[in-house]
């Protein structure tokens, strides 16, 4: 993996990347024995350590099953976290289902010494700091944050034999699990009281209603609608894949294409649509829904009447002699879809069933979110296209995924039958219209879209979230808004599909405000040069980032990513990459870009004040440093230019022009008997002044090169400028502070090299001469 040395002025910060602690949100399961002092007092220390173990080792099976870990075991209660070191978006969900799990494994089970206990848990989610390489099974300190202490209050509150979780968790679970609110509590250290909800059976989940017209999306539609037509009436099945993030309409584009697509003259195909769960109990149940629409059957239904339906449903497709078995085998499918032989019969033989449906109709089989089902669903969708594309049957095979999961499917015809429509964010156009008409529905219709803009990105679900958040907590989008929670988890999940290398580079590219350069992410972490180039371009091809070809430069796609990657990390390793930002090697282009490039503050995030105040006393500091060594420099040099150019003149030349200076300077008008410059008297008839300049006749500035409008070689003041023969040159100009331009033009002079023109452009005579060219009696 790759590494990193972070090192601030007080020691080591981080040893590795990805860096030891992170702010992360997670949710925090308490589980405890009911009773436990009093069942220890009765019992034998021996038995008390058999009663333990066998509790431990139960419990700790449950939540490495959910993939949550044990932080520590307190006397006979359990402590685990999940999304501690990785999130997929619903690790609140994980730890109730395990919650669950846990009590029906222990709860009033006979355990070591024939001694059944009570349980109760407790979860809560919320923000913690989390110790990356701690978070394994037995990392005592792995967490520390006030989500801990709620997860221990709450499960203290529970009923035993009861889940019971905070209303984040609640929300976080929403549509997932089925939840009973409980009456709330006073919590000693808290000001408002604390809200319960008790988690039931999580029972049966499906797709989220899809309500209003769909905004966007047409051009996708139209482009799926016109391959299942194509499978249909060409006979040449289709694989469609709908892809794109969470929240980018996915469901939603499925919805209106089951709506949208008609049989081929005029008739109606066969859909059979299923929605797949996320961590499903049984791998098979998405073909089982499927099983259940084919053949019209509720989830209600009795035993007599599934097989009523099956056998009607099959009558016209499968032969006499075989119906009873095939009504037996799907049956057995609808019973207990868990993966065993029997359940792979059904399959198998849904599958037939389905080929001979395609033989006498138009069949689209649609598979919603098939990235978090079982491989053998999709080992069963492969199977039915190739089947189909063997026959030349009618049949269209549509799916939505996210962007990362493989939907290759195998042999040269299947890859030249699949089709894949990749749903980009939405325009600002059509996102702004969404907004309107999902505040107008939520009854907000004056609030203005201009600033929900850009925190959406183009993404249906993102201005979902913000509408609600807007309209229902009656926050003011003009302030700075909270980043929703559903946002939040989405962007959590994303950012955690990184590796190290990808983690280190987009975290350290979203410290720095606007677009940033791979050196400049070379230098905050401390990488050899162009280490970070390959990355970038990673995760520009993943969508994390946008390539700016004109400033040659990446910038963060979306504004979530770059607010909880920036949450994500510590203070003290913020304040060493705005360190390193400004120590930049000097005299580079890329230590401009750097300076331009300090983070900061997202609207909203935690610490935001505190870095305010740092970035501006940074900002200061290097802005001193930079003009006084930028003024000491352009001195010295100066400085150099003119005693080279004194000692490059002859002793005549010197003469000549200290000569020229005493004429001068007994000819010259007293400065106050002088005609202003630009005044009426010194100003052409008819002109307009124009700065220090003067119109000429035809409307052009005289100080433009190659106008000045006086004869060769004389000055405005009538004094004719000398010709310096070989190997005297002009006087170099006088090099004005913070001038590079002028810096050159006397780098140029002691070069030798001429300068035509003027010596020193306009008004040259009415300047002092240098401190190294006056007579010595001045």
């Amino acid at each position: 993996m790759p590494t990193s040395m972070i090192v601030t002025g007080t020691g080591l910060v981080t040893p590795s990347w990805p860096i030891p602690e992170e702010r992360r949100t997670v949710t925090v399961l308490f589980a405890d024995i009911v009773g436990s002092t009093a069942l220890v007092d009765r019992l034998d220390p021996e038995d008390v350590r058999s009663l333990q173990q066998a509790y431990f080792e139960a419990v700790a099976r449950v939540l490495h099953r959910w993939d949550g870990v044990v932080e520590k075991y307190v006397g006979d209660a359990v402590m685990a976290l999940f999304g501690a070191r990785h999130s997929d978006g619903f690790d609140a969900y994980r730890a109730v289902r395990a919650g669950l799990e846990i009590q029906r494994a222990v709860d009033r089970k006979p355990l070591a010494t024939g001694t059944a206990v009570r349980i109760r848990v407790g979860v809560a989610t919320g923000e913690a700091v989390v110790d990356l390489p701690g978070s394994r099974d037995g990392g005592h300190g792995t967490a520390s944050g006030a989500v801990i202490t709620l997860a221990a209050r709450l499960q203290a509150y529970a009923p035993p034999g009861a889940v019971v979780f905070c209303a984040a968790t609640r929300r976080a679970t929403a549509g997932l699990t089925m939840a009973r609110r409980l009456p709330p509590v006073t919590v000693p250290g808290k000001a408002a009281p604390l809200e319960l909800w008790r988690a039931e059976d999580p029972g049966r989940t499906g797709p989220a209603k899809h309500r209003g017209p769909l905004v966007g999306r047409r051009r996708e539609l139209a482009d799926a609608r016109d391959q299942i037509v194509r499978a249909a009436r060409e006979r040449s099945p289709r694989w469609v894949s709908l892809i794109g993030p969470i929240g980018s309409g996915r469901s939603r584009l499925l919805h209106e294409l089951v709506r949208a697509v008609p049989g081929p003259d005029g008739g109606s195909p066969r859909w059979c649509v299923a929605y797949c769960p996320p961590y499903a109990e049984q791998v098979l149940a998405p073909v089982a829904d499927l099983v259940r629409e084919f053949a019209a059957i509720h989830p209600t239904d009795g035993p007599v009447a599934v097989t009523a339906r099956l056998t009607a449903t099959l009558a016209d497709l499968v032969p006499a002699h075989r119906l009873p078995c095939a009504v037996r085998a799907l049956t057995a499918l609808l019973t207990a879809p868990d993966g065993s032989a029997a359940a792979s019969e059904g399959a198998t033989t849904f599958r037939q069933v389905l080929l001979a449906q395609a033989a006498r109709q138009p069949v689209v089989v649609a598979v919603d979110d098939l990235d978090r089902a079982d491989p053998r669903v999709d080992d069963f969708l492969r199977d039915l296209f190739l089947s189909a594309t063997w026959r030349s049957l009618p049949l269209a095979v549509v799916v939505t995924n996210r962007p990362r999961w493989a939907d290759v499917l195998p042999g040269p015809a299947g890859q030249r039958h699949r089709h894949r429509i990749v749903l980009a964010p939405l325009p600002t156009v059509q996102t702004g219209r969404l907004l309107r008409h999902l505040l107008v529905r939520a009854g907000r219709p004056a609030v203005p879209v201009d600033r929900l803009l850009p925190l959406v990105a183009g993404n249906p679900g993102h201005a979902t979230a913000y509408a609600r958040l807007v309209a229902e907590d009656g926050l003011d989008p003009a302030a700075d808004l909270p980043m929703p929670e559903s946002v939040r988890r989405t962007a959590e999940a994303r950012l955690d599909l990184l590796d190290g290398g990808q983690r280190a580079v987009f975290m350290a590219g979203a410290s720095l405000d606007g677009d940033f350069r791979a050196a400049t992410v070379d230098r905050l972490l401390d990488w050899p040069a162009g280490r970070s180039a390959p990355v970038l371009r990673e995760l520009v091809l993943h969508g994390l980032l946008v390539r700016r070809p004109g400033a040659g430069g990446y910038a963060i796609a979306e504004p979530a990513l770059r607010r909880v990657a920036v949450e994500r990390l510590p203070r003290s390793v913020r304040a060493e990459f705005a360190r390193r930002a400004l120590t930049g090697p000097a005299g580079t282009d890329d230590a401009d870009q750097a300076g331009a490039d300090l983070a900061t503050p997202v609207p909203g995030t935690r610490d935001a004040a505190p870095r305010k105040t740092r970035d501006a006393v940074l900002t200061g500091a290097r802005g001193t440093v930079l003009r006084e060594t930028r003024g000491t420099v352009l001195r010295e040099t100066r400085d150099t230019v003119l005693t080279e150019t004194r000692d490059a003149l002859s002793t005549e030349a010197r003469g000549a022009l200290l000569t020229r200076a005493r004429g001068a300077g007994a000819d010259a008008t007293p400065p106050a008997a002088r005609t202003p410059a630009g005044s009426d008297a010194e100003r052409p008839a008819g002109g307009d002044r124009r700065g220090d300049g003067y119109p000429l006749a035809d409307g052009r500035d005289d100080r433009a090169p190659g106008r000045s409008g006086l004869a060769p070689g004389v000055t405005r003041t009538g004094a004719p400028v000398e010709e310096h023969p070989d190997p005297v040159r002009p006087l170099a100009p006088v090099v004005p502070l913070g001038r590079a331009e002028s810096l050159t033009t006397a780098t140029n002079a002691t070069k030798g090299r001429r300068t035509a023109g003027p010596v020193g452009g306009p008004r040259q005579a009415d300047r002092p001469p240098p401190p190294s060219t006056r007579p010595a009696a001045a």
